[in-house]
């Protein structure tokens, strides 16, 4: 299994819930490991709601370690938690960005409070069930991260912050193995979660309804929503509220273009529109606190060919050489080909040989060498010409 010892080790596995993290602790001990399981909690401020899902998980995380034969320990990191993310993320939302508080998660806690943790345990190693994969490269002497072996789980995206010494200390099982196998060994082992929905959205707002969370943390600020040609079609209900490329919960149904506004978007080639064209936000204005949207999911306002990134994170220690490499400036999107320029230990750009669709400043930027994820960083800017 990769870079799995043949020596037996003590190795505390982050056990969720989940069925990933569960093939995980038995896999390291059919291998003959020492396994201890940790769960972690790390939000508490409304437990009791529907939408927090920490409790039952825990209740699985705890009959799966009976049913593999480790033991269990329940550590709270919510104080580390609401510090070293959640302040973060409700701090880049009222400045108008779109924050991953997942990535953000798992630099701060999962592999930083939680790895200290386990090393506090004894642990020569932790492990955890996401689809990536470690790799030692004896010629250069560095640990690699790579994208896990089943394309369509691969989460070296949210991984990209790590570095070498998170790294050497880091096992991903499940990385070397298709979703559906470890669903099939799950349901072998008889494991109580082998049928267990995968959890989505960000750990901290569940399945609520994203802007009903945002609503107890920032305070609402209206303002007009206007077209590409600065004409008002309603009213938006604070900045914070929506991200670029959106076209749900704007309020402005299918405005009809009038004349010239039609001509207008007819010559940029995009037939029909102004008749039932969707709407998709493409700027936030924080100055006039005004919400610039446009028709048409091709629209130039939408596409960049450049961007900026700061706040970077290179995996092997120090900023990859300016290449030509790939990048997605979004989870679950193909590689797109680009050229890094001027890279340095915090920023860098990339120039993409086809133009990105909604490049969101917030969002992070994570660059991939084939299968390799060398590192990335937050999005500042991009090249679109807004006009406005």
């Amino acid at each position: 299994m990769g870079e799995v010892s043949k020596a037996k080790q003590r190795i505390v596995v982050g056990l969720s819930g989940g069925v990933d993290s569960a093939v995980t602790a038995w896999l390291l001990k059919q291998q003959g490991h020492e396994v201890v399981g940790i769960f972690m909690k790390n939000w508490e401020d409304d437990d009791d709601s529907e939408f927090c899902s920490s409790n039952i998980d825990f209740v699985d995380a705890a009959a799966v370690a009976d049913v593999i034969g480790i033991e269990i320990e329940h550590v709270n990191f919510a104080a580390d938690y609401k510090d070293r993310v959640f302040a973060e993320f409700l701090r880049e939302y009222q400045a108008g960005r779109t924050p991953n508080p997942d990535i953000l998660c798992n630099a701060e806690i999962k592999f930083k409070a939680f790895l200290d943790h386990a090393m506090r345990l004894g642990a020569e190693k932790i492990a955890t069930g996401h689809y990536a994969r470690v790799r030692h490269n004896e010629d250069t002497g560095r640990h690699e991260l790579l994208k896990g072996l089943d394309p369509a789980k691969d989460q070296s995206y949210f991984l990209h912050r790590l570095n070498q010494a998170q790294l050497a200390s880091t096992l991903f099982p499940v990385g070397e193995l298709k979703k559906t196998e470890v669903r099939r060994l799950a349901d072998e082992i008889g494991l109580p979660n082998a049928k267990k929905k995968d959890s989505t959205g960000i750990c901290f707002i569940g399945e609520r309804p994203f802007r009903d969370f945002l609503n107890r943390y920032i305070a609402k600020a209206p303002g007009p929503i206007k077209n590409d040609k600065g004409r008002v079609l309603g009213e938006h209900v604070g900045l914070s509220f929506y991200t670029l490329g959106q076209r749900q919960g704007l309020g402005i149904g299918g405005v009809k273009a009038r004349g010239a506004e039609l001509k207008a978007l007819q010559a940029l080639g995009q037939r029909g529109a102004g008749e039932h064209e969707p709407w998709f936000v493409a700027r936030k204005d924080m100055g006039s606190n005004t919400l610039w949207v446009v028709q048409g999911h091709d629209h130039p306002w939408l596409l960049s060919t450049e961007l900026h990134m700061q706040d970077c994170s290179w995996v092997a220690g120090t900023a990859p050489e300016a290449d030509a490499m790939a990048a997605k400036t979004r989870y679950r999107q193909l590689d797109a080909a680009c050229e890094l320029l001027a890279p340095s230990s915090t920023q860098a750009s990339l120039r993409f040989e086809q133009p990105q669709w909604a490049v969101t400043p917030g969002q992070s930027a994570v660059l991939y060498q084939g299968e390799v994820c060398l590192g990335g960083g937050v999005i500042t800017a991009s090249n679109v010409q807004h006009g406005a």
